[in-house]
């Protein structure tokens, strides 16, 4: 799987943006065929950084209710990991945010 293929996009909330102060962590969306070696090579390829950790965690698919009317959507089960990086090491596309 190409490194590009792995990470689908940054998962930005309250929780993470905590998680990135304190413990130096990192919240992606990732793709659900990837595993944690192909993860930690796509993060140091993409963002030339050190990874120290990954912990990945498949989320279930939810029900949600959409509009004033009683109809239910379903959302698909993903995947996520959670990146620990090296002290001093940050990505960039986080900062600011």
């Amino acid at each position: 799987m190409h490194p590009y293929e792995v990470l689908k996009r940054p998962v930005i909330t309250e929780k993470s943006g905590v998680m990135q102060d304190i413990a130096n962590q990192y919240v992606f969306q990732v793709d659900r065929r990837a595993n944690k070696l192909q993860v930690k090579q796509a993060v140091e390829e993409r963002f030339d950084v050190e990874v120290i950790a990954v912990n990945i965690v498949s989320m279930k698919a939810k029900t949600r209710r959409r509009g004033r009317q009683a109809t239910a959507v379903r959302v698909a089960p993903w995947k996520k990991a959670i990146v620990t990086l090296a002290s001093g090491d940050s990505i960039q596309m986080f900062e600011g945010v």
